[in-house]
């Protein structure tokens, strides 16, 4: 398996749902499955959570599930083969199910004729498409005029970045497809189309109310949720920076800086950030990527991403395996370049309410490179301090030993984190000499190197870190 410090999520689909192309991925690199609920039926859902576990139990692999909810993803409907629009043409839409032709095509949402206004903007299929709203009765069409042209193709999605949507985050579909993924437990959640933090608790609530273990990934695709950025990283576990939606609904030369800026922001609250969206989209079909993707992928390694996502590329491309390999190369060559590192150091706030706990997992982080440590070895049973310490981005390995198996799939996000499962807390001592033993049995540290561990003390209550200890193997 890779051990990249910088995590791979591989979105899985009929290209990839098969148990032996699932293991070979792995192998290439995949840290985390993406179950897109988008395209997935709750049987298939279940069956690829099956898949993974299984895996997981025969060669000892922790691989992480992140259920993706659709959210208020507006889509057409089926189209006639072969349908082009073209600049100036009238296309109407209907809430009336029906195959659309080049004059009419069916929108699944049915208050999308008293959401939108005349004069503003319709864009279909990732912005390939451009459309100006000219009429709309309010109750069941909308007419537009073509601006831009090209194929209209099946259940497209539709981007409104000028009109205030009236959908909730959470949809009668996502509350069925959440239902399946708590159920099983899945490590992580997607949320789509987050607009506000109160998006975030919304969903924390339902999660609570079930007791699953799952963690929040909001998804930044929406203009709404960039202004409201530090409140939402506050409110949830993790963040993705979905450029395809992003792209569409603000300028497209906005988003790299606000891809940046996300990153930088994440790291200060200790939240990791997956980037995500058209990373290697020519391998769909190529067998490699342009060199413009192969920077992409860097860049985004630079900056500091705990995860980069891969979407079509292995859930319908000709090539799962092969990018999985493309990329893992790509963050490979550049982590050993050791550029890699936070855009500034982010000291604890002093009067935070993990004040003391912060201060050991940010002076862990900077000893270690000072004196060159093999690994950080941390005791966690929520795993908050691998949270804390990859945020700071030290050189060393990160290694999280673990009671809550929970934990130990969810921690596979993290920038440089690897999970293992520990329960023997009899003392002090005796943990810090087993894990030390595990550690070296597992090729991640050589006799002679220096280690930093960090623990509560006493080892067996679960509670504020205030150990730090540096000592060889």
């Amino acid at each position: 398996m890779s051990l990249n410090k910088t995590k791979i999520v591989a979105t899985l689909g009929p290209a990839s749902g098969d148990k032996k192309t699932m293991k070979k991925m792995v192998l290439a690199g995949v840290n985390v499955f993406r179950i897109n609920f988008s395209h997935s039926s709750h049987e298939d859902a279940e069956k690829l959570i099956k898949t993974i576990r299984a895996l997981n139990e025969e060669n000892e692999w922790n691989i992480a599930i992140l259920a993706d909810l659709q959210g208020p993803k507006l889509r057409i409907g089926v189209v006639e083969d072969g349908v082009v629009i073209a600049p100036g043409d009238v296309l109407t839409f209907t809430n009336e199910e029906k195959v659309g032709t080049a004059e009419e095509v069916y929108m699944n949402y049915k208050l999308f004729p008293s959401d939108v206004k005349e004069g503003e903007r319709i864009l279909v299929d990732d912005g390939k498409l451009l459309l100006t709203v000219t009429h709309t009765n309010g109750i069941d069409t909308v007419i537009t005029e073509v601006v831009q042209g090209g194929p209209l193709k099946s259940k497209k999605g539709v981007n409104l970045p000028n009109t205030k949507v009236s959908l909730p985050c959470l949809t009668d579909k996502d509350l069925a497809d959440l239902k399946v993924a708590l159920a099983n437990k899945v490590e992580w959640i997607g949320l789509s189309f987050v607009r506000s933090a109160e998006d975030v608790l919304q969903l924390r609530k339902i999660i609570n109310e079930n007791e699953a273990p799952s963690r929040i990934i909001s998804k930044i695709e929406k203009p709404e949720a960039v202004v409201d950025i530090d409140k939402i990283i506050e409110a949830t576990d993790a963040i993705m920076v979905a450029r395809g939606d992003l792209g569409v609904e603000v300028p497209m030369q906005s988003v790299p800086l606000i891809q940046k800026t996300i990153v930088d922001k994440c790291h200060r609250q200790g939240k990791p950030c997956v980037i995500a969206t058209q990373m290697m989209e020519s391998m769909i079909e190529n067998m490699s990527p342009t060199r413009a993707e192969v920077n992409d992928v860097a860049n985004s390694v630079l900056d500091g991403a705990d995860a980069v996502m891969l979407s079509g590329e292995t859930s319908v491309g000709k090539y799962p395996v092969e990018v999985i390999n493309a990329m893992s190369k790509i963050i490979a060559h550049v982590e050993d370049s050791g550029l890699i590192q936070t855009k500034e150091e982010y000291p604890p706030e002093e009067h935070h309410e993990r004040f003391i706990t912060d201060s050991i997992c940010y002076n862990a982080s900077k000893m270690a490179d000072q004196i060159g440590a093999s690994a950080i070895l941390t005791m966690t049973f929520s795993g908050y301090t691998g949270f804390r310490i990859s945020s700071h981005r030290p050189s060393t390995n990160i290694v999280v030993f673990t009671a809550n198996r929970s934990i130990l799939n969810m921690v596979s996000l993290i920038w440089g984190v690897r999970g293992f499962y520990y329960d023997n807390m009899e003392s002090t001592d005796a943990t810090f000499a087993d894990i030390k033993r595990i550690v070296k049995e597992k090729g991640i540290v050589q006799e002679g190197d220096m280690i930093i561990k960090i623990a509560s003390m006493p080892i067996q209550d679960a509670g504020t870190t205030n150990m730090l200890k540096i000592s060889t193997i």
